[in-house]
């Protein structure tokens, strides 16, 4: 994955702004952390994030894959936490 200081972009990047991945997805890792409907510890308080997002420092890039988690609360307001809208052409 790209690294948001060397993609040109100053925060997040236009959908489709890169080529697709080896299955033709776009957009799948990156840019925004995105929310999932599960819960992240049984005390339900977090709810699990995967993606990573732009703001990744260098030393954990590595959260730049479809399987890397995080978590958040639901209410915590932050400008890189989204949802995927999925499109079939």
């Amino acid at each position: 994955a790209e690294n948001a200081l060397d993609d040109g972009w100053l925060g997040t990047s236009p959908v489709g702004s890169y080529e697709p991945n080896g299955f033709g997805l776009v957009d799948v890792a990156g840019n925004v952390w995105e929310w999932t409907s599960d819960w992240w510890d049984e005390r339900a308080k977090a709810r699990a994030m995967r993606g990573g997002s732009y703001l990744c420092h260098d030393s954990y890039c590595n959260r730049y894959r479809v399987g890397a988690r995080s978590s958040n609360t639901p209410d915590t307001p932050t400008g890189n936490l989204g949802f995927r809208v999925a499109w079939d052409r």
